[in-house]
C-alpha cells in the first residue's frame, strides 16, 4: 500500500491525518515540558530529551573507540540531551554485530573512559551540565557479524526471521547461554572502569536476550514457560548486579512488541494475531523493577532487519509496509503510553520520535506533558540534526530543512558494516 511522504505544514493537518488513521499521536505546541529536569537513580537528568543507542560501525578491530565514534559522540555531547544512551557494546567478541562493533575490554577501556570524560567536558563547556549516559551491553545472536560475514548464534528457528533455515549448529546450547550470561559481568565491571552511569542488558530488535523472550518452543530451561523464557535476561541482571557498585544502575531497552504473530514474537498471543499484548511485558518490566532497582525503562519494538516499519516508521525504504506511517508511530505511542501508565512511579523512555520530522518535538512534548511517558528518545534525528535541542530552546521549533527525513540511509551504512552516520545531512563524512 503506496503512502504519500511526510507532507504535512502544520501540527493540525498532522493531527488530523493521525485522527482519521486512527493514531495515537498526542501533539502539543508547548514544548517546554522537555526542558524540566528528572530526578533518575540518584541524578538531576537536566531535560526530558534522549538520544538512543544507534550504532556506527566505526570501531577499531579490537573493538575501542576510534575517530569516528569520538566525532560522533561528542557532536552528541555538545548538542545537549540530559541522557545519552551509548549504542551496542558487545559482551564477547563472537557476538559483535560486525567487525568493527565497539567491545570493551581490559586492553581499550581507558579508550572509552578518556571518551566519556570528553562527553562530559563537552557538555559542561557548551550546555553548563552534563548528561546521564547508559552503556547498551549486548549480544546480537541471530545478527552476530564477527568478522563481517554472518555467524549467527539463534534462541531457535523462527519461519518468520528465516527465508531458508538456518543449521542446527547455530541453535545456542544451554552452556552457551550460561557462558554467555557470564559474561555480563566482566562488561559490567568494565563499564564501572569507563565511568558509565548505568547499563542497558539489551534486550530488543530481536537479539539474543529479547528472542529468547518468545522461545516458545525451546525445549529445556530457556524455553516455553513464562519463567524459563525470562531466565538468560534475568541471569544477565543477576551477573552484571554482582559486579557494579549501588551507584551504578541497570536498565534495558526493551521491545514490548516484535510484530511477529505467535509462536515467533514476544508481545502477541495465539488469540491476538498480530494485535499487541502487552501483558507479558509489564509483568517482566515489574519484575526487574523488583529485583533489580531499575530506575527507569526504555520501550521500543520491532526488528529493524525484517519489519523496520514497526520502530522506525519511514517513506522510503526497501519494502511498502501494509499501514500508513502514522499508525505504527501511533501504535508505538500507544504502547509506551500503555507501559507508562501501568507502571506509574517507573519513568518510561519511549522511542521512534524522529518520523514527524520538525514535529518531533511537539509529539515528544504532548507524551511527556500528558504523563504517557517521562523522557522522549531520539535516533535518526540525532544522527541527522543533533543540534536541534539548542534550536528547540531557543525558539520552541527546530529547523525543517535539517531534520532527519527517514530515508534509511544510515541503516543500510550499518547493514553493509560500514561507518554509520546520516547521509543527507553529513554527507562529507558519510556516503552510501
Amino acid at each position: 500500500m503506496q503512502h504519500e511522504p511526510f507532507h504535512y505544514p502544520t501540527t493540525e493537518a498532522l493531527s488530523e491525518t493521525a485522527r482519521k488513521a486512527g493514531a495515537f499521536l498526542p501533539l502539543s505546541e508547548n514544548t517546554s515540558a522537555l526542558f524540566q529536569p528528572l530526578s533518575l537513580a540518584g541524578h538531576e537528568v537536566s531535560n526530558r530529551i534522549a538520544f538512543e543507542p544507534m550504532e556506527g560501525t566505526d570501531g577499531t578491530a579490537d573493538g575501542a573507540p576510534d575517530t569516528l565514534t569520538f566525532r560522533r559522540y561528542l557532536r552528541f555531547a555538545e548538542a545537549g540531551p540530559g541522557l545519552i544512551w551509548f549504542e551496542a557494546v558487545a559482551t564477547l567478541p563472537e557476538v559483535r554485530a560486525s567487525a568493527h562493533q565497539l567491545w570493551l575490554t581490559q586492553e581499550n577501556v581507558g579508550a572509552f573512559r578518556r571518551l566519556l570524560d570528553e562527553m562530559r567536558e563537552a557538555s559542561l563547556r557548551v550546555n553548563g551540565y552534563a548528561p546521564l549516559i547508559v552503556c547498551q551491553a549486548t549480544n546480537s545472536g541471530r545478527y552476530a557479524k564477527p568478522t563481517g560475514s554472518p555467524a549467527p548464534r539463534i534462541a531457535y528457528h523462527c519461519p518468520s526471521l528465516e527465508d531458508q533455515p538456518l543449521p542446527d549448529s547455530a541453535v545456542v546450547t544451554d552452556d552457551d547461554l550460561r557462558r554467555f550470561e557470564d559474561a555480563y559481568a566482566v562488561t559490567a565491571r568494565l563499564c564501572v572502569a569507563a565511568g558509565f552511569d548505568g547499563i542497558d542488558i539489551k534486550c530488543c530488535h530481536r537479539y539474543l536476550a529479547s528472542e529468547l523472550l518468545s522461545a516458545y518452543t525451546r525445549p529445556g530451561p530457556y524455553g516455553g514457560s513464562y519463567e524459563n523464557r525470562t531466565r538468560f535476561l534475568k541471569n544477565c541482571y543477576a551477573a552484571a548486579q554482582s559486579a557494579v557498585p549501588a551507584e551504578v544502575f541497570l536498565t534495558s531497552r526493551l521491545n514490548v512488541y516484535d510484530g511477529f504473530p505467535w509462536p515467533d514474537g514476544f508481545g502477541v498471543t495465539a488469540e491476538t494475531g498480530l494485535a499487541p499484548d502487552l501483558t507479558e511485558g509489564v509483568r517482566l518490566i515489574g519484575e526487574l523493577r523488583r529485583d533489580y532497582h531499575i530506575p527507569l525503562i526504555n520501550v521500543t519494538m520491532g526488528n529493524p532487519y525484517r519489519n523496520p516499519h514497526v520502530n522506525r516508521p519511514y517513506d522510503h525504504g526497501n519494502y511498502v509496509p501494509d499501514e500508513h506511517p502514522l499508525e505504527g508511530l501511533g501504535r508505538m505511542m500507544r504502547g509506551v503510553s500503555d507501559i507508562q501508565r501501568a507502571m506509574p512511579d517507573l519513568p518510561v523512555l519511549g522511542s521512534a520520535f524522529t518520523y514527524p520530522r520538525q514535529f518531533a518535538p511537539n509529539l515528544a512534548a504532548g507524551m511527556v506533558s500528558g504523563g504517557h511517558c517521562a523522557m522522549a528518545g531520539f535516533g535518526r534525528m540525532a544522527f541527522a540534526y543533533p543540534e536541534f535541542i539548542h534550536d528547540l530552546r531557543a525558539t520552541g521549533r527546530i529547523d525543517p530543512s535539517r531534520v532527519c527525513v527517514t530515508c534509511g540511509g544510515c541503516a543500510s551504512l550499518l547493514r553493509a558494516g560500514r561507518p554509520a552516520g546520516c547521509v543527507v545531512r553529513d554527507r562529507e563524512v558519510y556516503r552510501l
